[in-house]
């Protein structure tokens, strides 16, 4: 994984190694150097972590590096969970397989010959690129999310009584934080708490003064607790412009938090609306602020639609579906590829 120092691809890398090490899968991660918390995580489950730059500039490093755990560890497969990781490929006996969790180009993923994609839209995108069928296959993502107590809104600064708003999100133009706050001048009584780190913080936070908002949003940084937060908020808003899926609607989806969502290509394929959650026009901020409104006054529907979201996920995104799912998709590479070893 040659991913960000923190982000949703980045964070489910972790806990899908974490998964299926608990399963017994042996298990080396390759990694940069940039996610101390994660990396323990993983040296605490007793996976081998190794660490290296994934330099776009420089590749020779990380090539020696993986060339090396290749000759010591002898794996059966490699998986590549971002393009930058796979242009470090080197010439090996194991089944290679690229994950797209976003729109990818295939050249990136040279080496491999076996793909997932993590939504029906994106196997699609896969075969497009000239892959077959055969070597692509479906596997949702998980949350995996614990029960947990709601904070103390006090530390926040934020009323007890006050509706309460999250976003968990990187703090980037892709993620519409802009459109949400213009939704939030519109939805006087609520307040707003941002979970995430990026690099439009000075402009939100810019943003938020002008509108006059600076005394109901809360910027928290990058946050590990997204139980806690969860269990807190009333509701939880994903205004994403342009999103392949987005952990985020399982993870509320899980923890039973009603959900409002834009309608990117991910969220629009699983989010149905008035039935699991509401989905809103990509940068409509005013239908957003209605569907806030919406929610915040119709406890019923809040309720209901938590309800349906959470069926929706133990059917689909929980972590014992995930394993199962991947240990499959292994198995029949691994069984591939010694039928066809001399």
């Amino acid at each position: 994984m040659a991913g960000a120092p923190v982000g949703g691809i980045e964070t489910f890398f972790f806990d899908a190694v974490l998964a299926l090490s608990e399963a017994g899968l042996e298990q080396v991660a390759i990694v940069r150097p940039n996610a101390p918390y994660q990396i323990g995580r993983l040296e605490k489950a007793g996976v081998r972590v190794v660490t290296t730059a994934f330099s776009p500039w420089f590749i020779f490093p990380s090539r020696a590096v993986l060339a090396r755990e290749i000759a010591s560890f002898k794996p059966d497969i490699i998986q590549y969970w971002t393009g930058r990781a796979a242009m470090t490929a080197v010439k090996n006996d194991a089944v290679e397989v690229g994950w797209y969790g976003g729109y990818r180009d295939r050249w990136r993923f040279a080496s491999c010959s076996d793909f997932i994609g993590i939504t029906k839209d994106l196997v699609q995108h896969i075969q497009r690129q000239g892959v077959s069928p055969d070597h692509v296959s479906l596997v949702h993502t998980f949350a995996d999310l614990r029960p947990s107590s709601a904070l103390d809104r006090a530390e926040f600064d934020t009323p007890v009584n006050a509706p309460l708003l999250l976003a968990l999100a990187r703090l980037h133009r892709d993620k519409a934080l802009d459109i949400l706050l213009e939704a939030l001048a519109n939805v006087p009584k609520a307040f707003l708490w941002i979970a995430g780190e990026g690099p439009e913080r000075a402009a939100l936070a810019a943003q938020a003064e002008r509108l006059g908002l600076s005394g109901r949003v809360r910027f928290l940084g990058w946050r590990v607790d997204r139980e806690a937060l969860l269990a807190t908020a009333d509701i939880c808003v994903f205004p994403s412009r342009e999103e392949p899926f987005g952990t985020v609607t399982i993870e509320a989806w899980a923890a039973g938090t009603p959900l409002i969502a834009a309608a990117a290509k991910g969220p629009a394929a699983y989010v149905e609306d008035e039935k699991n959650g509401l989905l809103v026009p990509i940068d409509d901020a005013a239908a957003l602020a209605a569907a806030i409104e919406r929610l915040i006054s119709d406890g019923a529907l809040r309720k209901n639609l938590a309800a349906e979201a959470h069926a929706e996920y133990e059917r689909n995104f929980t972590k014992q579906i995930y394993v199962q799912n991947m240990r499959l998709f292994y198995d029949r590479l691994a069984k591939h590829a010694r039928l066809l070893s001399p």
